[in-house]
């Protein structure tokens, strides 16, 4: 028995997010549906990231036991014969038995891009949110910098989310604008339920002047989920990678 982890980017587009459930196509549904036909044995993979119906990722990992002879290295390119267009494995590689994705300390980076124009761009419709009113970007780079750092974000999680602690860690939070697209980039230790979602629902209500910079301080403050702004459209979210600490 060997533990191997596999290196995921996929378009979730077409997706009811990542974790296996029942009547719904999901990213994880598929992987273990074609690893155990390609292995002719049960698998059942573990993520690092359950993202949501509708969110991307360049680089979500996932762990799965396996008896197979297959060298692990050789694992994504037979599995990448199998899998549909919109799901392909990065790289695969043996890892430690006692590997766990989600119980190792690790740097996750998501991306929220928005298209800020009068009109959308087709191409970009389904990774990126429209917002057609002006944003200032200065503004919205104001507010990041206030959410760098250790602090309960209570206030950035969907209400009724079960944790045993909101406390996370924001390593970077930059806003960056090439011409139409508005690039939000974050990196931490981990993220809850929805929470860079509504920061970046937040950071659009800073930058089309809703809110002030400064408030950004208050709604950390609150540990309220009301206190924050909206959920951002989940279509707009790309996991861009994990970083694990040898």
């Amino acid at each position: 028995m060997k533990r191997v982890m596999l290196v995921v980017a996929y378009d979730g587009t077409g997706y009811h997010g990542w974790q296996a459930q029942p009547g719904h196509t999901t990213i994880e549904g598929v992987l273990n549906e074609k690893l155990s036909a390609l292995l002719q044995e049960e698998i059942t993979v573990i993520g690092a990231s359950r993202t949501d119906a509708g969110v991307h990722s360049y680089g979500n990992v996932a762990v799965f036991d396996t008896n197979t002879r297959i060298p692990a290295e050789k694992l994504s390119y037979a599995l990448n014969q199998r899998l549909p267009g919109d799901i392909v494995v990065q790289r695969s590689c043996e890892v430690a038995p006692d590997f766990h994705p989600r119980h190792c300390e690790s740097r996750k980076t998501y991306e929220y891009r928005i298209w800020n124009s009068t009109f959308p761009m087709p191409a970009r419709r389904l990774d990126t949110f429209f917002y057609h009113r002006p944003l200032d970007l200065e503004a919205m780079q104001r507010a990041a910098e206030l959410l760098v750092g250790e602090y309960d974000f209570k206030s950035f999680c969907a209400a009724g989310t079960a944790v045993k602690t909101t406390v996370r860690r924001i390593y970077s939070l930059s806003v960056e604008q090439q011409k139409e697209l508005i690039t939000i980039r974050v990196c931490g230790n981990g993220f809850l339920y929805n929470m860079v979602r509504i920061l970046a629902g937040t950071l659009i209500q800073v930058g089309s002047g809703e809110r002030r910079p400064e408030e950004l301080a208050d709604i950390l403050a609150a540990k309220d989920r009301s206190a924050a702004g909206p959920t951002a459209p989940a279509h707009g979210l790309t996991m861009i990678g994990i970083k694990f600490s040898s």
